[in-house]
């Protein structure tokens, strides 16, 4: 099997909140992009809660993320993994991104949500307990993957509508 390798985050120094997924899947990897898989809902999700056009390019909707304060990175630095399943990532492989770091850079980040179980799995057994994050909230949402396809987009955007809770999209820092 075949190491691969993350993405570098989506974040500026206004970011307030973190998503987090596990590893990008294999169109994510080949296009260079965060949830490149066509029947992914992240892109489609974002774009209703941001009320962005979907059909905007990827740095537009990039730019869409951090001009709502929204961060974007996976859990995992690298891993060995065979397809786009996280079932498949092969847990002696596992590295986790720099948490610690990342938090330090990124102070004003004060909620973090896990984009699936895999996300939060992987944070609570690679990261979670060599830091003190109390200053920080962790809630994880439904995965926006096609492989979890048992909850309806409607679902998963209800779910989701969480991350802007007590957010005015409109306020600037």
């Amino acid at each position: 099997m075949t190491k691969i390798y993350s993405f570098t985050p989506i974040a500026d120094k206004n970011s307030e909140i973190l998503i987090l997924g596990s590893m990008p899947g294999c169109a994510s990897l080949e296009a260079n992009q965060y949830y490149a898989h066509k029947r992914n809902a992240f892109w489609r999700i974002m774009a209703e809660l941001l009320q962005m056009d979907p059909t905007l390019g990827y740095e537009a909707r990039v730019l869409a993320l951090k001009s709502a304060h929204i961060a974007l990175w996976d859990v995992l630095h690298s891993c060995k993994r065979e397809g786009s399943l996280d079932s498949r990532i092969e847990t002696d492989t596992l590295v986790a991104n720099d948490f610690q770091h990342f938090f330090y850079v990124h102070k004003k980040i004060k909620r973090v949500f896990f984009n699936g179980t895999k996300a939060e799995t992987c944070f609570k057994q690679q990261v979670f307990e060599e830091h003190d994050f109390n200053a920080l909230s962790f809630t994880r949402l439904p995965s926006t993957s096609p492989a979890h396809a048992a909850k309806s987009f409607e679902h998963k955007l209800a779910a989701w509508r969480l991350i802007l809770d007590g957010k005015d999209l409109m306020s600037s820092t």
